[in-house]
């Protein structure tokens, strides 16, 4: 079932270059979903899944499937993901990304983690080596607008200011021998 998400925040963006998450995995473009708890875009792509099961198991879903929400105070570490559901996302092909006047996105610099999108998704259920649960495809992306880098990365023109000191060099200056 094809769902376009409600507004969310971007983590670790892989849209550009395909990553395997772990080695030996196939390359795929992904990204995760960060949405408060009580928001009321997860209802959509809570009855996708939900539908994605039953079709696969009728009314007979197994016990303890792999839910695609994630609880951020209990699965992840990072700050950002407090109070956060996370949903990883994937796609073998490049999905279609385009600026919130869908103008096509060209460069990696313009789309990362920290800004803010909406995605179209297709729910599915899997029962895969003994591995049974519900995830989501990656179809197409929106960014919708910038927000905080998660990955820390500053601009240049951010880390520096004018220049007043020397230009020589600091081993010409200051060689104690360490290092």
């Amino acid at each position: 079932m094809k769902v376009t998400t409600g507004k969310f925040r971007v983590s670790y963006a892989q849209v550009f270059t395909p990553r395997a998450i772990e080695e030996g995995q196939e390359p795929k473009y992904s990204l995760t979903m960060l949405f408060d708890k009580d928001d009321p875009a997860l209802d959509p792509l809570k009855k996708a899944a939900k539908d994605a099961a039953h079709a696969k198991w009728g009314d007979k879903v197994p016990k303890n499937i792999r839910n695609p929400f994630r609880d951020g105070d209990e699965d992840s570490d990072q700050e950002a993901y407090k109070d956060k559901i996370f949903i990883r996302v994937s796609s073998k092909s490049k999905p279609g990304l385009v600026d919130k006047d869908r103008n096509a996105i060209l460069e990696a610099e313009d789309f990362y983690s920290g800004c803010y999108a909406r995605a179209t998704v297709n729910s599915f259920a899997y029962d895969t080596a003994g591995n049974k649960g519900v995830s989501f495809g990656l179809n197409n992306i929106q960014k919708l607008a910038d927000g905080e880098r998660l990955d820390n990365r500053t601009a240049a023109e951010d880390d520096f200011d004018d220049y007043t000191g020397s230009t020589k060099a600091a081993s010409e200056t200051d060689d104690d021998g360490m290092f």
